[in-house]
């Protein structure tokens, strides 16, 4: 079987949201406002860039929806045609071996004493139910309910997220047979998002990490792989849109913290990432320029990146204390954090996640589409 092509712009894109989220995590646990580049750039305009990373991770579920939808799509001819045996088997050959050697790394670090990777002392909830919750998509509402309970292991709570939507994108498929009542669902969803986020204002957690506040943008970029399919956008392909609509998404993003622009900030984050997907085909040329494909090469890997970049930055915190730590060391700590979490995914990716996946699809019989066509190349 030949080796499947990549979306490069999706890669760019997700590229882009990973460093975003690196950079937001960073900045929580080691302020830059000290350092020589918040001199250069200003702060408020390093901390504007900083502050909002989570909008990083609605991209990340907006291409979400859009691969699994469209790889469904090329897979089955229809949506209506989709067999959830094999989906949920795709999924899990992608998703779990990452998984369980991010929680083989963190449960190694507590149980040998290294505080930071451990339950917090107060924690009304064991570390074992921190990892069953972030195995069976219930970490975003442990963290409702618990707080930060689990440094490394708070970023499942997006994992959790993308589970539940995989458990039942299949069965929304199956039950609901015309496209007009899939679509309904899409509105309702796209639709609820904002409400659910507008009620729970007072409730951080509850905004940002509910199942509800999250799905409108999943919906979107199912919605977006359906209408790419029947229409061109042509108008999408031309650089000047594009650049119209990246320019709005960074302005939303630096203009307002997300705690007082999410309610419709995150749906139109969502549509914009969407915007941007629609006009995109399998494959391409590989793009030129050092910064793009360094940004695709963070994009090919960023689901590993994302889950692991929290143990390598509490690994950081631990040798590095933030509190002793001042100036623009931080800057180098910056670094490193970006560049170990990005090597480690990508070393994770190519020695043991993308080898077991392939093999898992190969013993399953999973890896070829009906026909001998290969299944759409890009890997949500």
């Amino acid at each position: 079987m030949q080796a499947p092509a990549r979306d490069h712009g999706i890669d760019m894109l997700r590229g882009l949201s990973i460093l975003l989220v690196l950079l937001h995590h960073f900045n929580i646990a080691y302020p830059l406002r000290d350092t020589a580049l918040a001199g250069l750039l200003g702060w408020p305009l390093l901390h504007a860039i900083a502050r909002n990373g989570n909008y990083g991770v609605t991209v990340f579920f907006v291409i979400s929806g859009f691969l699994v939808t469209r790889n469904a799509l090329e897979r089955w001819g229809s949506l209506a045609n989709i067999r959830p045996a094999p989906f949920y088997l795709l999924r899990l050959a992608r998703i779990v071996p990452t998984l369980l050697l991010t929680l083989l790394a963190v449960d190694a670090l507590a149980l040998a004493g290294v505080r930071l990777f451990d339950n917090r002392p107060d924690a009304a909830v064991s570390l074992w139910t921190t990892n069953a919750a972030a195995l069976t998509a219930w970490m975003n509402v442990l963290v409702i309910r618990e707080g930060w309970i689990n440094y490394p292991l708070g970023v499942t709570w997006s994992l959790s997220i993308e589970l539940a939507f995989y458990l039942l994108f299949p069965l929304a498929c199956l039950l609901l047979r015309r496209n007009a009542i899939r679509g309904a669902l899409a509105a309702l969803l796209i639709v609820a998002g904002p409400l659910y986020r507008l009620a729970h204002q007072g409730e951080s957690e509850a905004y940002l990490y509910g199942y509800l506040a999250c799905f409108d943008a999943i919906a979107i970029g199912c919605a977006a792989a359906v209408l790419a399919r029947h229409h061109a956008f042509a108008a999408l392909r031309r650089p000047w849109t594009r650049a119209a609509i990246g320019i709005a998404m960074a302005a939303l993003y630096l203009a307002w913290p997300i705690r007082s622009s999410n309610v419709l900030g995150a749906s139109a984050m969502a549509l914009g990432a969407a915007a941007l997907l629609l006009h995109t085909p399998a494959g391409g040329t590989a793009p030129a320029g050092w910064a793009r494909r360094a940004l695709m090469c963070c994009g090919r890997d960023c689901y590993e990146i994302y889950l692991l970049h929290l143990v390598v930055l509490g690994l950081l915190r631990t040798w590095q204390p933030p509190a002793l730590t001042h100036g623009d060391v931080k800057l180098a700590l910056l670094l490193a954090c970006v560049a170990g979490s990005c090597l480690i995914g990508a070393a994770v990716a190519r020695g043991y996640s993308t080898p077991i996946n392939r093999l898992l699809r190969q013993r399953l019989g999973i890896g070829r589409q009906p026909g001998g066509q290969r299944p759409a190349p890009s890997r949500p």
